[in-house]
């Protein structure tokens, strides 16, 4: 059984419907890419998926349990901590530095703030902007911010990463290194990742890519077998 699963999902917003009856499954450690044109449900399912939104009708189950169902505390509670959420405009506080940003997810979940500091500095190195780490986002470029966005997005090991354009802000080069760099790591730690996108050259990062139109899935996708080390194809 998959670990993540959409049944049948729809959502509208007032009379504009934007998912259909959508159906998805997400397998462990599988690298799912969402595209289509904008205004298809792309961001609406990964919120829905994630537990940001409850759908109107529908089934998401996380494990084997319904998860739009629970609490908004317990959704809330899983995306501190087995859930990893991504922005295209990577959503960094801003009074926090880049060490801080990073560690904030292990602080909320319970870790002691020296050991969530040094968790932080070793995710901040992986992606390259270790000399960031007392340096405030408006002090930052646009991709060292997505950079330490990722590494704050996977600091907790999350089960699942959900991508939203992550790369959408960023020019060709930097976000296609900030992208290896994610698929690889995600890679490495056996986390899933569903990844919204529009463009190709992004949804070429997964190992199946699934299509909406109109709220509805118009293709399901086939696996694309990347090598483990991810990469364009």
């Amino acid at each position: 059984m998959s670990q993540l699963q959409a049944r049948d999902l729809t959502r509208s917003y007032g009379r504009t419907p934007a998912l259909r009856g959508v159906t998805l499954d997400v397998d462990e450690g599988e690298i799912v890419a969402v595209t289509g044109p904008s205004g298809c449900g792309k961001s609406t399912l990964l919120h829905c998926l994630a537990g940001i939104l409850r759908p109107d009708a529908g089934e998401v189950i996380w494990r084997g349990e319904r998860l739009d169902t629970r609490p908004e505390a317990d959704r809330s509670r899983l995306r501190r901590t087995e859930f990893g959420v991504l922005f295209q405009f990577g959503q960094l506080v801003a009074e926090l530095t880049a060490a801080e940003n990073v560690a904030l997810p292990l602080l909320l979940a319970g870790t002691g703030r020296r050991a969530a500091r040094e968790t932080a500095l070793s995710w901040l190195e992986r992606f390259g902007v270790a000399e960031l780490a007392d340096v405030r986002p408006g002090e930052m470029s646009g991709g060292q911010q997505q950079r330490c966005a990722t590494a704050r997005s996977l600091v907790t090991g999350p089960r699942v990463l959900f991508a939203d354009e992550p790369t959408g802000a960023l020019d060709t080069l930097t976000g296609e290194q900030v992208l290896t760099t994610l698929v690889r790591l995600a890679r490495e730690q056996r986390t899933s990742v569903v990844l919204v996108t529009h463009e190709p050259r992004i949804a070429a990062y997964a190992d199946r890519e699934v299509t909406l139109r109109d709220g509805a899935v118009e293709h399901s996708g086939l696996e694309l077998n990347v090598p483990s080390t991810g990469g364009a194809r």
